[in-house]
């Protein structure tokens, strides 16, 4: 197919040679398959965040810096120029998490190249060569599934124990390769020791990891793997070994209820949020 005006750059500079056609396009970017010399790769090309919320925003890039003083200004500002800022700094976010986790020996896409707003990066493939499905396209008997569940929260504490939290992991975006799931999608990735909104985020990844594949093995359904992972972290007793039982006991203490009432808010606000973007076009 003839290549996307976005894409045409990295013809020019020689970083791809053939655009073979559109893998999917959703409210945050359009992802196509490529072709590098011999190699078969997905070019992702990210979109205006039109659709994040002001509110969403704030949460994710809590403590994100940029060396540049003139651009803190503007984003700060919320001017033209700090906009756009502020969307590079989200794109590139998501960058500089797979470099990090790809050298932690997270299951994620291998990164090659970031240019003008287009991410180009391995292409995840399933038995037979092909696009890797979702995780919510497929089925699973309960012992499949229990599988994957374990593989996954494995990849969780192993991105934790980077200092990454993915921030909104689903079976959304989450891949099934021919040797197991990769994940994907870390724009709003959040640096763990760094987010006020890290405890929460993690929790919730892992609660929709629980939730997936509790449709299929339901025993899943009683596990507390979230909370028992960040008490680990907390404590600076997680590690890439240790060994979860999904059981854990809440100490007792005060209660803050505007505390208690603004993560629900948030949740509510992200759930919905969330619920739009599922509801694009996928693939």
């Amino acid at each position: 197919m003839r290549a996307p005006p976005r894409l045409q750059t990295l013809v020019d500079e020689g970083l791809i040679d053939t655009v073979v056609r559109q893998l999917m396009s959703g409210k945050e970017a359009e992802v196509y398959v490529v072709r590098c010399g011999d190699d078969t790769r997905v070019a992702k090309v990210y979109k205006e965040a039109i659709h994040r919320s002001f509110r969403q925003a704030v949460d994710y890039t809590e403590n994100r810096k940029v060396k540049n003083t003139r651009q803190a200004r503007a984003m700060a500002k919320g001017t033209r120029f700090g906009r756009q800022a502020q969307e590079a700094a989200w794109q590139s976010a998501e960058v500089d998490a797979l470099y990090r986790l790809a050298a932690a020996g997270v299951r994620v896409p291998r990164p090659y190249n970031f240019l003008e707003g287009v991410l180009l990066m391995e292409l995840v493939a399933d038995a037979h060569g092909d696009a890797a499905p979702r995780l919510n396209d497929s089925h699973f008997t309960p012992e499949q599934a229990l599988a994957h569940h374990a593989t996954l929260l494995a990849e969780v504490v192993r991105m934790l124990c980077a200092g990454v939290v993915h921030g909104d992991l689903s079976e959304f975006n989450i891949l099934l390769a021919a040797d197991g799931p990769v994940i994907i999608d870390l724009p709003q990735a959040v640096d763990a020791a760094g987010n006020n909104h890290a405890k929460r985020m993690l929790l919730r990844d892992v609660d929709n990891l629980r939730d997936f594949f509790g449709r299929f093995a339901p025993a899943l359904l009683a596990t507390q793997y979230g909370p028992e992972i960040w008490a680990l972290y907390e404590h600076g007793q997680l590690h890439t070994g240790s060994v979860l039982t999904g059981r854990f006991v809440a100490q007792a203490g005060p209660v803050d209820l505007k505390a208690v009432v603004r993560e629900i808010d948030d949740a509510r606000a992200e759930d919905a949020a969330r619920r739009l973007r599922q509801a694009g076009p996928s693939r």
